[in-house]
């Protein structure tokens, strides 16, 4: 048995591996945070992320009390519709999402950096920048020392893999689990917000989200994202009361560029992509989403040729192969360490959040009840490894996110194209199919909340 208090390394500060460093700092825990970029601001891909029921209550249960009432000051305004087009721009459904005015059971939107500065907020004394992570050692007394390629190292009780899907952690720990490609390839990049641009959709699809089923199984989601501050960084007009004073006061704006935007994500097959499209970056991209899509509607294509060449990025989709439960050790994992999960739900980072919630739990009571430490970090695993590798295979099926789905196949996929077509018209007319979509989405997404209390 460990004895108390404990010292707890967590490699990687991504969601998860903050989140659970607030929720160990709130319990008394000693805790450090070893991060690979350089700076806080280095190595965010991707721009939009939907924080669920159970990303709230994580955030809600680890994050000081008025660190969490700033993350939803700074969440962009919540989608309206969840809207599902064809690439001519027509509306197959235009459905109402429910509101915000629950802070755990609700879907929020939120920019990554924006997320990404929040939960560093606080953590300036805790999180340790230009650390790569190169091995670890378990030393006889139980302790684990981690190694830096700077040539330094440090010493804790446990260390925790927070380091993402392409863990260096996982690489030695569990050389077992590893990633293969889901066989999709996805563009994404942000357009800056102007009248002209966001007149360019639909009213519904400006107050929401929406999802393109195209020819030849491409597929392409819009976000539009607008936050509670302008240009310049000041709180908007209209803004008023507890969220203008949490963003005025809130220093991480400091480090956050995050202005207005619409973003996009085009995907479909590998094999409706060059060759070297991994390679590919700035106005070379953007030309390739035009090539790739020259039937599409003229105000779809007008957009993609708006958006800023410095904010496009390419993606191979990867997804984990699960593995067997493994021998417990002071060494132990979360997030994309261990459950790397396509987009098709929507769930990874939540995912990783739920797992930083239950990890603190466990490593908490450690210190303040006395509990075993491996049978604390025992119980965590044989919580997460289930519901973890469950939500990858959830994944797979959804959105065309796999390689594999027959959507992307030349005869089959148009027929599944059109099946997907009528399901959506139908879900749109029809009042209690509607209302069973949406139960069943808000279910899902809420799932994980009810199994976590």
């Amino acid at each position: 048995m460990t004895a108390a208090p404990l010292h707890v390394l967590v490699i990687g500060a991504g969601f998860g591996g903050l989140t659970l460093a607030h929720g160990l700092r709130r319990a008394g825990v000693s805790v450090a945070v070893y991060e690979k970029h350089r700076t806080r601001t280095d190595g965010l891909y991707g721009y939009r992320v939907g924080i669920d029921p159970t990303g709230n209550r994580a955030l809600k249960e680890c994050l000081p009390p008025q660190l969490f009432d700033t993350f939803v000051a700074t969440c962009a305004r919540t989608p309206r519709y969840f809207n599902v087009l064809t690439e001519k721009k027509k509306r197959t459904a235009a459905i109402p999402l429910r509101g915000d005015s629950d802070e755990i059971n609700s879907e929020r939107s939120v920019s990554r950096q924006t997320l990404r500065q929040l939960l560093l907020t606080g953590l300036e004394d805790v999180v340790h920048f230009d650390k790569r992570f190169t091995h670890y050692e378990q030393q006889p007394d139980g302790t684990v020392t981690a190694y830096f390629a700077d040539g330094t190292s440090a010493t804790g009780d446990v260390l925790v893999a927070a380091d993402g899907a392409h863990s260096a952690v996982r690489k030695q720990y569990l050389p077992q689990a590893v990633l293969r490609p889901a066989g999709i390839i996805s563009i994404g990049a942000k357009i800056p917000m102007s009248p002209e641009a966001l007149s360019l959709l639909s009213r519904e699809a400006q107050q929401g989200l929406s999802l393109v089923f195209a020819p030849k199984g491409f597929m392409c989601i819009w976000h539009v994202m607008e936050f509670g501050w302008d240009a310049r960084g000041g709180v908007k007009e209209g803004v008023a009361g507890n969220d203008a004073e949490l963003i005025r006061a809130w220093p991480g704006l400091l480090f956050d560029n995050t202005r207005d935007y619409i973003s996009f994500g085009l995907w479909a097959s590998e094999d409706k992509f060059p060759a070297d499209v991994l390679s590919l970056r700035g106005p070379d991209l953007i030309d390739l989403v035009l090539r790739l899509t020259p039937n599409w509607h003229p105000d779809f294509r007008r957009l993609f040729a708006m958006a800023d060449p410095s904010t496009a990025f390419p993606l191979q989709i990867a997804t984990s192969e699960a593995v067997p439960a493994w021998p417990t050790s002071t060494v132990t994992l979360l997030g994309d360490a261990i459950h790397t999960m396509t987009p098709g739900q929507g769930v990874g980072a939540n995912t990783s959040l739920r797992d930083a919630m239950l990890l603190c739990r466990a490593l908490s009571s450690v210190q303040a009840k006395g509990r075993d430490l491996l049978a604390a970090i025992c119980e965590y695993e044989a919580e997460m490894i289930p519901y973890g590798f469950a939500r990858v295979a959830d994944s797979l099926v959804q959105n065309g996110t796999s390689g594999s789905d027959p959507l992307h196949r030349p005869v089959v996929g148009r027929a599944v194209l059109a099946a997907n077509r009528a399901y959506f018209r139908a879900v749109d007319a029809i009042p209690p199919l509607r209302r069973k979509f949406l139960d069943d989405l808000y279910t899902y997404r809420g799932a994980e909340l009810a199994a976590a209390e």
